[in-house]
């Protein structure tokens, strides 16, 4: 899976199926580009438009399907692994659909909470146990996008905080489990990324200045750092690679 193509440098992923969700924008899109651009075909399910990426995608060596689904939808996330096993093989799983509520403790209401389980930690879940027999045929991998906040913490995000920290001891749990039958499991835990997520604090200057103080590379990352980690963990350059969670957030928890 994903050896590196001799005449591009890149890690190729041709013939090969990957299933994404979150594929939309920010994080998603750009692994939806990452591995169309390496020959994949990209099955990728998001409840909103995907008109942009699937025109990033048009013109690259793989091909880029959008399925329109809530992955809070057990039916639309089994109709989404059906579409994907359509194509012959699943040999990844790349989780990448969140939500995030920011709201201190006393307005944290049960509704943000039980969204934030079910968007963070209940489908994926769903995503890799309906997966996990199409990934054993293949020997594939599965990736989750958690965050540096499943790892440090914050204020005013407990559902945030709680649900990806959740999802990389499910990703943990996926890869003792499954890990005898070849397929391997990690997450990758991003810091403060540019993407519609983040925006809120991305146009406020001294917020932004903040964040990114906190790096040690001074500066906020791109959604493309983010997906090139994603794509080596699919790839068979890390074959040896279980259980861990990488964190792509310019050194900022080597300062918290």
């Amino acid at each position: 899976m994903g050896l590196t193509d001799g005449a591009t440098g890149k890690k190729a992923f041709g013939d090969e199926t990957v299933l994404l969700t979150g594929s939309a924008r920010g994080i998603g899109r750009a692994c939806a580009v990452y591995f169309a651009t390496r020959g994949a075909t990209v099955i990728g399910g998001d409840r909103l438009d995907q008109s942009e990426t699937v025109t990033a995608c048009a013109e690259l060596p793989g091909m880029f399907d959008p399925v329109a689904a809530d992955v809070t939808d057990s039916a639309a996330v089994t109709a989404l692994i059906e579409r994907a096993a359509d194509t012959g093989c699943i040999d990844a799983v790349v989780s990448v659909a969140g939500v995030v509520a920011r709201e201190p403790l006393a307005t944290h209401d049960g509704e943000a909470w039980e969204r934030s389980v079910a968007v963070n930690l209940t489908a994926p879940f769903q995503l890799v146990r309906e997966a996990a027999p199409h990934l054993r045929e293949t020997g594939g991998s599965v990736v989750t996008v958690s965050s540096i906040y499943g790892q440090i913490g914050a204020a005013n995000r407990a559902g945030y905080v709680a649900t990806k920290a959740g999802l990389e001891g499910l990703t943990r749990a996926v890869a003792a489990e499954l890990g005898q039958d070849g397929v391997r499991a990690n997450a990758v835990a991003p810091g403060f990324i540019q993407t519609p997520m983040t925006e809120p604090y991305a146009d406020d200057d001294t917020a932004r200045g903040r964040f990114r103080d906190l790096t040690v590379l001074d500066r906020l990352g791109e959604p493309e750092e983010v997906a090139e980690v994603v794509g080596f963990l699919a790839s068979d350059h890390a074959t040896y690679v279980t259980g861990e969670t990488v964190l792509v957030d310019g050194g900022r928890a080597t300062v918290e």
